[in-house]
């Protein structure tokens, strides 16, 4: 077992439907379904998906998609987003989010550490 394969199985002790997928290149896609969202979107959850680079944990996640109908309440685009981002090995277009972690250590973060990263960025509803 991996330490993606470990990381992933405590993932989906927190988040049952939470997927995991191979790209092919070595790196992965996780998907969580509807994801609770804090006041001041246009929804109340959304879909999240980020990348699990090749060389993980040594090389970070960064960046992550969502639906790409999220809005802010007011019906405006978040700030450092991309409208009809392609997520490598998904057909549909989604909204991609610039948004990288401060600090990554690859001996004590994990993919629910990103997934943090990512609550933390859609707690900040700009």
């Amino acid at each position: 077992m991996t330490v993606l394969d470990e990381q992933f199985a405590k993932l989906q002790d927190l988040y049952r439907d939470a997927k995991i997928r191979p790209n092919g290149d070595g790196s992965h896609v996780i998907f969580i379904p509807d994801l609770p969202l804090p006041p001041g979107w246009n929804k109340t959850a959304a879909n999240i998906y980020f990348v699990v680079p090749a060389g993980y944990p040594f090389a970070r996640p960064d960046c992550f998609w969502t639906d790409q109908d999220l809005r802010l309440a007011h019906g405006g685009v978040p700030t450092n987003t991309n409208q009809n981002a392609q997520l490598p090995g998904e057909s549909k277009p989604l909204l991609w989010f610039s948004y990288h972690p401060g600090a990554w250590n690859p001996n004590g973060d994990s993919v629910i550490t990103y997934l943090n990263v990512i609550k933390k960025r859609l707690t900040d509803a700009r």
